[in-house]
């Protein structure tokens, strides 16, 4: 996890008026038409589940076992006593556990639960988790689930990362922990996402990686209320969700906003994802962070108010790196690894009004054996020994490229980007985009010291923008940080960034 953000929490006003193309807004009840041709950005909606939620059946489906609030245990009980693929109905009310931290359902394979209108599963600060086991295939909807107690790092449903699960128009929320854990195949749909300790849901199986995610249409907020970073600084392990490991995902439709830190976090050896028609809004930090992981499209998404906490606390203590709400760390297009897409390619989206815009980014002394990797003593998904990467067989071919992560092969393009420093409320380095590295250093036998790594990710590692729209003050950070921009540096050589693009100085959208 690379170490370069956290702040305290502060409530941002939401602004619901989708913008579009033109810089035009509309309330989500009535849309405006966008006027953007097929190549621009387009207008996202707004998943609001956590005030609208679903309701659930208002009797028993036929055959389903009926859980009685009353009964102390009964959902736990009753699962115990009946066989895999039963269907279990909570009536109305609120249901609880044993009252030991370790009283828990224990799922079997293709089970269902169903809450009636008003059922919750209330573990009372008592309980660690809600439901666990290894049983694939379980299935969760309309059911509250809240006041669990599980440790750092793990969750409260599937908190053992079983695969299949589907949680469809649940809300989950005020857990301790993460909210929800993942497995293979697993599908989170329409759910809410709210005011959990840690993570509204944290993608990462132990012995991974997770295949096939789908968050479809969820709303994530509120999360890490427990503020992690201020309790373990630099941990790098608070926000919305956060993914580890993951091959194959579909993140689409959701509504991510004001949570505590980053509101979509992949994190280490991801593949293979694809970030459509999400809003993601006034998170504490970056809106999206794309760290040691491959081959990405993120797409049509509405990214607004952003990285305000975090962006202003690193200017305010003179830190002058660009910290933005777009932010690929040693992330790339990789051939090698199958996906749906060998490049990593940002285009059609809106971000407007946020703390800077989208910054690539290589740590020349992160990589594997490096005391400087942070990603747990993982190495990249090319190199299946890590004992290879050691001198003095790193100075060379093939292992001098594949023992790092690499940012490369990006594709920024047909996105609008807006700043208005008055509404984030700032003066300097508010606005910038950014493409560089650090001078390496560490260890004493990396092959990377020096500027090599900052000339590869800036000339030589095929990340071009192009075809984009800019309006406000934006300037551009190439190189390392020392090197600030003004559009036509940016634009000419050696850079030649921004071919058609299109850029207007003033302030507003």
């Amino acid at each position: 996890m690379t170490r370069w953000r956290r702040g305290a929490s502060a409530a941002s006003a939401l602004t619901l008026a989708l913008l579009v193309a033109t810089g035009c807004t509309s309330t989500p009840d009535a849309p405006a038409e966008a006027t953007a041709t097929p190549s621009g950005p387009v207008a996202v909606a707004v998943a609001r589940v956590c005030a609208e939620p679903a309701a659930g059946p208002t009797s028993a489906p036929a055959g389903a076992v009926t859980v009685d609030p009353a009964v102390v245990g009964d959902l736990a009980a009753k699962t115990r006593s009946n066989p895999p693929h039963t269907t279990f109905w909570l009536l109305p009310g609120t249901h609880t556990l044993e009252p030991d931290r370790y009283a828990q359902v224990m799922t079997k394979e293709g089970d269902t639960y169903l809450g009636a209108p008003g059922a919750v599963l209330d573990g009372r600060r008592t309980n660690n988790y809600a439901f666990s086991g290894t049983a694939p295939d379980v299935t969760i909807r309309y059911l509250t689930v809240q006041g669990f107690v599980a440790p750092h790092d793990e969750g409260v449903v599937n908190h053992d990362m079983a695969d299949g699960w589907v949680i469809e128009h649940a809300t989950i929320q005020h857990n301790s922990g993460a909210g929800l854990m993942a497995g293979a195949r697993q599908q989170v749909r329409a759910s809410c996402l709210r005011d959990n300790g840690q993570y509204g849901m944290n993608a990462y199986k132990t012995g991974g990686p997770i295949k096939g995610l789908l968050v479809e249409g969820n709303e994530v907020v509120g999360n890490n209320t427990d503020d992690w970073e201020r309790q373990q600084p630099g941990c790098g392990c608070t926000g919305g969700i956060k993914f580890w490991a993951v091959d194959g995902a579909d993140i689409r439709g959701n509504w991510v906003h004001d949570n505590r830190g980053a509101g979509l976090w992949a994190d280490t050896n991801n593949n293979d994802f694809r970030i459509e028609n999400n809003v993601l809004e006034a998170n504490d930090g970056a809106a999206l962070v794309y760290e040691a992981s491959y081959n990405a499209v993120i797409r049509n998404n509405t990214i607004r108010h952003n990285n305000w906490v975090e962006g202003r606390r690193s200017a305010d203590r003179g830190d002058n790196f660009p910290y933005p709400t777009v932010y690929l760390s040693e992330s790339g297009g990789e051939p090698r690894i199958p996906a749906r897409t060998d490049r990593i390619e940002i285009d059609r989206n809106v971000l407007e009004d946020n703390w800077s815009g989208i910054t690539l980014w290589e740590n020349a002394d992160r990589f594997c054996n490096s005391p400087a990797n942070t990603s747990s003593g993982d190495c990249t998904l090319l190199v299946k020994n890590t004992g290879r990467c050691t001198r003095p067989a790193i100075a060379t071919a093939p292992l001098y490229a594949d023992c790092r992560w690499k940012t490369q092969r990006v594709d920024v393009h047909d996105n609008r980007f807006t700043l208005n420093p008055s509404v984030v409320g700032c003066t300097t380095k508010c606005g910038r985009m950014a493409v560089l590295a650090n001078y390496g250093t560490y260890p004493d036998w990396s092959p990377y010291k020096g500027e090599p790594v900052a000339e590869a990710i800036t000339g030589k590692q095929q990340n071009r923008w192009h075809d984009n729209t800019y309006v406000g003050p934006w300037s551009f950070v190439a190189h390392d940080p020392s090197r600030t921009l003004d559009f036509g540096q940016w634009q000419g050589a050696p850079y030649r960034q921004d071919a058609g693009s299109t850029f207007q100085p003033r302030t507003g959208g």
